[in-house]
């Protein structure tokens, strides 16, 4: 006698109610094997793989996070990762989920494990730390970036000092540009004052935007001493100019009032 049985994809067969073979029995575990999908969990145990039906109807909970001296409470799906988790953390703390460290029953949590396979509850305490690397690499950016700015303030204090100076080159270029001598000790002097300047700028360590603001004001310092080398020599060819005062005397007027001494 023959009868209709639905296998495991809901379709209709025809078996033998009193010959079950081997080979039947055989191909029926293998369709079983086929129709249900299996995933490794990261402590090497072998669950079946979830759906996205299964995660849509587990409920919510709360857990409790210790950074720190501060707490946090935040709600998530219990068969949520701790990958979402750092997400959801990250949002709170600033902290990217590369730098967090999440633990949960005195061991570090990996990205991938599943808060209901590792017991959490609603309620739940987990600790969040900062990855000691993630520590490293901000402490080396902050002192990077210190560097930057104290770069930029160096830089910037020479420019000031080179634009009084440069304001000096171009008040002697005028004057000898006019015909008046200027004293050789006042362009000496000038030039001195701009090569200070110039070592200051050599020995401020600048990288990126700084260090081509240091190359822009090193140009700067170079112009005015070049033109104040050019103006020395057009200054010695300037003959000094003398000029001389031609004084009036009066001689006293007969109508001028008498005075009266007393004693």
């Amino acid at each position: 006698m023959m009868k209709r049985k639905s296998n495991v994809y809901g379709r209709m067969s025809s078996e033998s109610s009193n010959n079950t073979t081997p080979s039947s029995s055989s191909s029926f575990s293998t369709s079983m094997e086929e129709a249900i999908e299996w995933e490794m969990r990261p402590g090497g145990m072998l669950v079946q793989k979830r759906t996205q039906n299964a995660d849509v109807s587990a409920p919510d909970i709360s857990l409790r996070v210790a950074y720190g001296a501060v707490r946090y409470e935040i709600s998530v799906n219990s068969q949520a990762t701790f990958g979402e988790v750092k997400k959801r953390l990250t949002a709170e703390t600033g902290l990217q989920a590369g730098e967090q460290r999440v633990i949960f029953k005195g061991k570090e949590r990996e990205t991938v494990e599943y808060l209901d396979m590792c017991g959490v509850k609603d309620r739940s305490k987990v600790i969040l730390m900062e990855d000691p690397a993630s520590i490293e690499r901000r402490f080396i950016e902050m002192r990077r970036n210190a560097k930057i700015q104290s770069a930029h303030r160096a830089i910037n204090d020479v420019s000031m000092e080179v634009d009084k100076l440069a304001d000096q080159v171009s008040a002697i270029e005028k004057s000898i540009s006019g015909g008046v001598k200027v004293p050789e000790v006042q362009i000496t002097t000038l030039i001195e004052m701009l090569m200070r300047q110039a070592i200051k700028l050599e020995n401020i360590a600048a990288e990126g935007d700084a260090f081509a603001q240091k190359i822009l004001q090193g140009k700067r310092v170079q112009k005015c001493v070049e033109t104040l080398d050019t103006l020395k020599i057009s200054n010695a060819r300037v003959k000094p100019v003398i000029v001389t005062t031609k004084w009036e005397t009066f001689e006293p007027s007969s109508a001028m009032a008498q005075w009266e001494i007393f004693d």
